[in-house]
């Protein structure tokens, strides 16, 4: 997967956990201000699952930063895990969960990320996103329009 595909990846995967903070209006197409950034942290096809690739990536979010509401792959299990601050996040269906530094949560697939956000106003959070996903799938995460 090239970086620009990881890097859509890591976004949707931050957005796996979250309550938008930010409105958007019609034709916008990217955040304006600060916005997460995602970093490649692996990527492999699972030799004992045929078909399956293990991508990870970090996303990093600044203080007060919430990720767009968005889908995943409809073949991507995603595994979160809070490494630093503190996240709020919300998938369709479920009530919005705040999660700390050492806990985790997964999304199954095809869920509807509403999103995720930084509650903190002064320090930075980080997480790291695994998708399990069909090794065909490029497009990990699809922006709501």
């Amino acid at each position: 997967m090239n970086p620009k595909t990881l890097t859509v990846v890591a976004a949707a995967a931050c957005l796996a956990v979250a309550v938008p903070v930010v409105a958007h209006g019609p034709g916008d197409t990217a955040p304006s201000g600060p916005h997460e950034t995602v970093i490649p942290n692996f990527e492999r096809v699972l030799p004992n699952v045929p078909g399956k690739s293990l991508v990870a990536v970090e996303v990093v979010f600044p203080p007060g930063v919430a990720s767009r509401p968005h889908r995943h792959a409809k073949s991507a299990f995603i595994y979160g895990y809070v490494v630093s601050g503190t996240i709020q996040s919300q998938v369709e269906g479920e009530p919005p969960r705040t999660l700390k530094a050492g806990e985790s949560f997964y999304e199954s697939p095809g869920a509807h990320h509403l999103g995720t956000r930084n509650t903190s106003t002064t320090q930075p959070a980080k997480l790291l996103a695994v998708f399990v996903v069909d090794s065909h799938d490029k497009e990990l995460t699809t922006p709501d329009k």
